[in-house]
């Protein structure tokens, strides 16, 4: 009996030795299996690197040559494209700033100029912020506070909706957001059972019947201006085509980090002149994922796809497939916060990256199909096809004349700044003509945007921008391809940007 119950004993101690080894095989292996999924889209970019600028250094001299038109060539267009968004965008800047003008002459009150509509007879409208409350645990209560204190819209045709998720209680912060729902009677908190993402919080959100006219979607993050849910409503009022409304985003922390200078310069350049100037030269708006007015049946039934790695321009895209107006109106100002340190901005343009990568190969269709109802222009379906992909092919070129270049200098390595320049911008006749006309066009379009830039936005933050601009798009050219390294590799991990 005795050596029965040590046999047993010897057994079970085998058997929990083995399924101990087994769970840390397991283990081992999940952990390899992930390193080598998350360092694969680095290993494709680096080789992509690395071959190009080896693939150029046993090129002919001709050969080189034909590359260097192609990217120069490519370059004058998306330079010469971008310079006539921006003068197309001067007239309506214009208009929005006699609007503006016309109502601080009349104090601002509703009833005449451009806010011609009585206060009771407004849309009735719901303000989604929407919040992943462990990232945005330090900022939501002051965000809350401020859109429940200072938009100046009637206060009975407007909800404030906080819509978050959490993985975990989060107290007392939840508890406290509730009990501001007494304070104020717009305000309503919902917690999204079992939500992952900002799709899922806003499809939860759709689901509830909430009478609005007009709904918003803003990230926790912005500080809306206390006029802009008028600015929207106005523009829904005085064209009942319009189906979707995108506002002015602004980086209000620019001075925090020489990042932030120049995202603030750029988000200027992109909301006010490229968005606005792109709506007028190729027919259609985009929803940019915050800041946005919709209809509210149409987003209703529109939804967030959570597939999709960045839903915002996903359901942008479906909206242009739908032949859906939206408009740009820059007047609906609202103010956000940028990736102060690098480490969050590089997250942060990667998802973009992928996320743009992986919305233009589904929607990359339209430039040749039929649309799902009206008709589809020319002039619409070019400015599909540039946006989606031109956009995309632009990383290829620009960091491909990258490689091209610095495979010249491993060759003949120049001996003065000047060697450099020449060995850069004029290696053939045709060079000064090239970076005359691209000069040209960086400055128009970088006057444009001074024009119009923001008030966090200084001269010296133009100078600075105007001086690495290259450099910058060298590096987003280098995140655009690794955005499709990852989706190359079906990498979904994704990273909130981080709040403070």
């Amino acid at each position: 009996m005795f050596g029965h119950s040590n046999s047993a004993r010897a057994v079970t101690s085998q058997t929990s030795g083995l399924s101990s080894l087994r769970s840390k095989l397991d283990y081992a292996s999940a952990r390899s299996s992930a390193w080598v999924w998350e360092w694969t889209p680095f290993t494709l970019v680096f080789s992509y690197f690395v071959g190009s600028t080896c693939l150029y250094m046993v090129c002919t001299e001709k050969l080189i040559e034909v590359f260097w038109y192609v990217y120069m060539l490519t370059n004058m267009y998306v330079s010469f494209t971008t310079v006539v968004e921006a003068i197309l965008s001067m007239s309506f800047t214009r208009d929005a700033r006699a609007r503006v003008t016309k109502m601080a002459a009349l104090d601002f009150k509703p009833g005449s100029g451009p806010w011609p509509t009585p206060d009771d007879q407004l849309p009735i409208l719901d303000l989604i912020i929407v919040a992943y409350l462990p990232n945005e645990r330090d900022i939501i209560m002051d965000r809350v506070n401020y859109l429940c204190t200072q938009i100046v819209y009637p206060v009975d045709r407007i909800r404030i909706n906080c819509v978050y998720n959490t993985p975990v209680p989060i107290e007392p912060l939840e508890t406290e957001l509730i009990d501001l729902q007494e304070a104020y009677p717009q305000l309503r908190v919902i917690k999204v059972p079992g939500s992952k993402s900002k799709a899922d919080n806003l499809n939860y959100f759709f689901t509830l019947d909430t009478g609005a006219d007009i709904i918003a979607i803003f990230d926790a993050d912005h500080y809306p201006h206390p006029h802009n849910p008028r600015w929207a409503a106005e523009r829904f009022m005085g064209d009942s085509e319009i189906n979707i409304v995108q506002g002015r985003c602004i980086i209000y922390n620019s001075r925090d980090s020489w990042l932030t200078r120049l995202i603030a310069v750029e988000f200027d350049k992109i909301y006010a002149v490229s968005h606005p100037g792109r709506a007028l030269m190729m027919d259609f708006g985009l929803f940019c994922g915050s800041n946005g007015y919709w209809r509210a049946p149409l987003l209703r039934a529109h939804k967030m796809h959570g597939e999709m790695l960045t839903e915002d321009i996903d359901s942008a895209l479906r909206a242009v497939k739908k032949n859906v107006k939206a408009v740009h109106e820059i007047n609906c100002v609202s103010y956000e916060l940028a990736p102060s340190e690098f480490q969050g901005f590089w997250k942060q343009r990667l998802r973009w990256a992928q996320g743009w990568a992986q919305a233009s190969l589904v929607h990359m269709p339209m430039v040749w199909s039929k649309p799902e109802q009206g008709t589809r222009s020319f002039t619409k379906r070019f400015g599909v096809f540039s946006l989606l992909a031109v956009r995309e092919l632009s990383y290829y070129l620009i960091t491909q004349y990258t490689c091209l270049v610095l495979s010249m200098i491993i060759l003949d390595f120049p001996k003065t700044p000047l060697a450099l320049a020449r060995m850069v911008f004029f290696p053939y006749p045709l060079s000064v003509w090239f970076f005359i006309i691209s000069l040209v066009c960086l400055v128009g379009t970088l006057v444009i945007t001074w024009r119009v830039r923001s008030e966090f936005v200084s001269a010296w933050m133009m100078i600075v921008f105007s001086a690495f601009y290259p450099f910058y798009l060298v590096l987003m050219g280098m995140i655009g391809i690794y955005g499709h390294a990852r989706q190359v590799v079906a990498y979904n991990n994704w990273n909130p940007t981080a709040r403070k």
